[in-house]
């Protein structure tokens, strides 16, 4: 994966998300990591809003979403990302511990990329996050333009 892609994690527990990052790293991937604690930071992000962080023009990025977040849920903040005619272009996956196959088939049909369930225990899961991360070393990413609209 190329130094440009950015990696947004919008994910609400911070052990997993620690767990995540930890291993991203691991598994040789040096990209920058934008953390996101609920549904409502990332999309505050994606579109511009005032007061918060935001997306720059002309980058890459991959999004990698909880499904169960406080505020707005990933299933709402994937629907809205591919809503959006520049937001749609960026990949997501969906990193969750749901393996409800009406919540994968909806996931799909919304748009992600990848629908990945994270396993409980600890050791499964650090082998799901290096597969991750492998596959990040080779995927190719679109850049956002940065003219976003709700």
């Amino acid at each position: 994966m190329n130094e440009e892609v950015h990696i947004l994690l919008a994910e609400d527990d911070m052990g997993h998300a620690a767990l995540i990052k930890k291993n991203i790293i691991r598994a040789g991937i040096s990209n920058t990591i934008f953390h996101f604690k609920d549904g409502q930071e990332i999309l505050d992000f994606l579109f511009r809003e005032e007061g918060a962080p935001h997306q720059a023009s002309e980058i890459s990025y991959l999004i990698l979403l909880d499904i169960r977040m406080p505020k707005v849920d990933g299933i709402e903040v994937l629907r809205t990302i591919k809503k959006d005619k520049e937001l749609r272009k960026i990949p997501v996956i969906m990193l969750t511990t749901t393996d409800d196959p009406r919540e994968v088939d909806l996931c799909h049909k919304y748009g992600c990329s990848n629908y990945i369930t994270k396993p409980v225990d600890y050791e499964k899961f650090v082998d799901v996050i290096k597969t991750l991360g492998f596959y990040l070393m080779v995927v190719k990413v679109p850049c956002v333009k940065g003219d976003v609209n709700k």
